[in-house]
């Protein structure tokens, strides 16, 4: 019997693709053939994202594309899957009648049973307890080369004001610390140079299932395993950031000096619409802490404009702490009135073009800062994970330090370094957030 062609896509942020991944692994374990292309399946699995409107339109339309592939023959079943799924359930159902079998976030272990299903005319639609124990998985590590995301809790109690995430994705649940070091060490084993920790809030971690933040003690056992060189750590909550978690930092030379705030606003009026703990002055104290003990720290944050109350008083006061602040890195984005939310019911809301003009602003404001501070690592040598040739610029490119995958900049070099591998590079340019260089 010929085996099921599966194709998988994934959609959203790297929460979303460590399930992707897993799911591969499951539909792998089960005798299927995974396949990269659409074209080549009798069944694609589509994991969505729906936490923004963009995010929600892009995992509508890539649905009623594989729709148009469905009606060419090849293609036999759709299976939509994820937090699109888990948000419009009802609505999924009954207005997308392409799809031909559903699963929401706490039912991805159910993937082979809904493709099987699916492909024989059976509708799987299935939703389980997004807040139960995590199961441990296995993946199909999709990333790479040299570097794999590391998922260490699920889920997420902060409750902002704008976000339906755990409403999506459930309570705060942390893995067992045994499961993440001996996936660490699997990966490690397999070419892994680099871990990305990532959860909706890693400075949380252990609080639900240890009684106390265990974040310094779990990257301690990371730095130990051999073979991995660099541990990124991305969306550290600001008020959960004491001098535990900072000492790690300093004193683990494996964990990069590079930190992912999120901290959304400055005023105190917008952080408290938005639910956020704590004030302006204590985002700044933190900052200033950070910067005195981690030389060379690269912070990284994402910003909201636009959010009901901000008026120009508000964003005025944003625009002066950033040129004060001058985080190296920085995603802005426009206030998105989220159904479910406290932030939708908001009436006091700019106008929509006036908010985009606000993230503009804050966009140019940023690459400034960007750009001054790339100059200054011109002449310097920087340490790069290779992660492949691009043909176009005749170049090798990878990573540094100061960059995570997809969200931040690229080094380009003339020098021969295998994928996956380390080169030492010196800077002698840089343009527009890229950097440029030669192997020495």
């Amino acid at each position: 019997m010929a085996k099921i062609k599966v194709a998988l896509i994934s959609l959203g942020c790297p929460k979303n693709l460590v399930n992707s991944e897993q799911m591969l692994y499951l539909m792998n374990e089960a005798g299927m053939e995974i396949v990269p292309e659409p074209e080549e399946a009798d069944a694609v699995v589509v994991n969505t994202c729906g936490f923004i409107e963009a995010a929600k339109s892009e995992a509508i339309d890539t649905i009623l594309e594989m729709a148009e592939l469905k009606k060419t023959g090849k293609l036999k079943s759709i299976v939509a899957v994820g937090c699109l799924i888990q948000r419009y359930r009802e609505e999924v159902i009954k207005e997308l009648p392409e799809i031909d079998s559903v699963l929401g976030t706490g039912s991805y272990g159910d993937i082979v049973e809904a493709v099987k299903n699916s492909l024989k005319g059976k509708r799987i639609t299935n939703f389980g307890d997004i807040n139960a124990t995590l199961e441990e998985t296995g993946r199909i590590v999709s990333t790479g080369p040299g570097w794999t995301y590391l998922r260490i809790a699920e889920g997420c109690n902060n409750r902002c004001a704008f976000c339906v995430i755990p409403s999506l994705r459930g309570k705060y649940r942390s893995r067992k610390m045994e499961d993440i070091v001996d996936e660490a060490k699997a990966l490690a084993k397999t070419g892994t140079k680099e871990l990305i920790v990532v959860a909706q809030d890693i400075t949380r971690y252990g609080s639900d299932l240890y009684g106390k933040r265990m974040l310094p003690e779990l990257l301690g056992r990371l730095c130990a395993i051999k073979g991995i060189e660099w541990i990124r750590l991305h969306y550290l909550y600001p008020d959960e950031f004491d001098d535990a978690l900072i000492e790690t930092i300093v004193s683990e030379k494996k964990i990069l000096k590079y930190i992912d705030i999120p901290i959304q606003h400055i005023n105190d009026g917008i952080l408290e619409r938005m639910n956020r703990r704590g004030t302006g002055a204590d985002i700044r104290a933190l900052l200033k802490k950070l910067r005195e003990k981690i030389p060379g720290v690269v912070i990284r944050t994402s910003l909201i404009v636009g959010l009901p109350g901000e008026g120009q008083a508000e964003f005025e006061e944003l625009c002066s702490f950033l040129r004060e602040a001058k985080m190296e890195r920085a995603g802005v984005f426009v206030f998105s009135p989220e159904e479910g939310t406290p932030a939708a019911e908001m009436t006091d809301r700019c106008d929509e073009d006036e908010a985009k003009r606000r993230q503009e602003i804050v966009m140019d404001i940023q690459a400034g800062i960007m750009e001054e501070w790339s100059c200054g690592f011109v002449g310097k040598t920087v340490h790069v994970l290779s992660e492949g040739y691009d043909e176009e610029s005749g170049l090798q490119f990878g990573r540094s330090y100061a960059d995570s995958p997809d969200i931040d900049g690229i080094v380009f070099f003339s020098g021969e370094c295998s994928a996956g591998e380390f080169a030492e590079v010196k800077i002698t340019e840089t343009a527009e957030g890229e950097w440029f260089g030669i192997q020495v």
